[in-house]
């Protein structure tokens, strides 16, 4: 987590919750981290969110950019993702290519405003692991199916697209890590969290998955999730062990050597 004593220039700050929790603070986290754009983080816990209000709208995360009028917040992650895309076109936070752009825009819409039976059912905890026979209900079953079908079609298609184009292809979602990537982190986690099944998965979403669990970049996120655990005020009661009491089901917690394997 950037902090203004860590890096010398300072340019946006961000207001938000703890990201081992917060998906929709950890989209934004994981993007400034991922290419070191500078940035002041304001962390609060939940229970100051709702005492404190640390924002306008009173909701997190929001981005104050020093080249807006002072009194400006930029509220919700894909707001924040876009201003950031467009403030900073070097980067390949979105395609270059208008086809691969479309699918990428279409890909995080549909992570921003769907797949609400998971978030409902599934609270974001990173480190957090349940085994046993998890409860999933059908809507979950389905998301989760889309998400993965969705992965493959996405990786599959821009492979195509960059080899017709010339262009280099690391393995993220339109080849360079961008939105896409770290709007679908957060969704990883949880298949993580809940051992959502793969069975469905095609080796293309597979391989996906593998790269962001192995990306050196991420491993940096990772390591600050767990030093946010040592911290016990950052945790939430509320999204541990939301099983507690089903006896089919064990609740633990992950640890840092933890790898991704590709199911045979």
């Amino acid at each position: 987590m950037a902090t203004s004593s860590e890096r010398k220039s300072v340019g946006y700050e961000l207001i938000g919750s703890y990201t081992r929790y917060s998906s929709w603070t950890a989209r934004v986290v994981t993007l400034l981290e991922y290419y070191q754009i500078s940035y002041n983080a304001k962390i609060y816990t939940l229970a100051e969110i709702k005492a404190k209000k640390p924002t306008q709208s009173g909701l997190v995360p929001a981005l104050i950019s020093p080249s807006l009028p002072p009194d400006t917040e930029i509220n919700d992650s894909l707001a924040i993702c876009e201003y950031l895309a467009e403030s900073h076109p070097q980067l390949p936070l979105w395609p270059k290519d208008v086809y691969l752009r479309a699918l990428a825009c279409s890909a995080t819409a549909e992570m921003h405003a769907g797949f609400t039976a998971i978030r409902d059912m599934y609270h974001s905890n990173f480190i957090g692991k349940y085994t046993g026979d998890i409860p999933m209900s059908d809507a979950v079953r389905r998301e989760v199916e889309r998400i993965l079908r969705l992965w493959g079609e996405v990786r599959g298609k821009t492979r195509e697209s960059l080899k017709v184009l010339g262009q280099r292809d690391e393995g993220f979602f339109f080849g360079e890590f961008g939105i896409v990537d770290s709007f679908y982190w957060p969704v990883l986690w949880r298949f993580r969290t809940y051992n959502c099944p793969l069975d469905t998965a095609t080796p293309e979403a597979l391989a996906w998955m593998q790269k962001m669990w192995n990306d050196e970049k991420l491993k940096l996120q990772i390591a600050d999730y767990f030093k946010q655990f040592e911290n016990p005020e950052t945790q939430i009661e509320g999204y541990e062990d939301i099983f507690k009491g089903n006896p089919d089901v064990e609740y633990g917690r992950f640890t840092r050597d933890w790898v991704f394997e590709v199911p045979s």
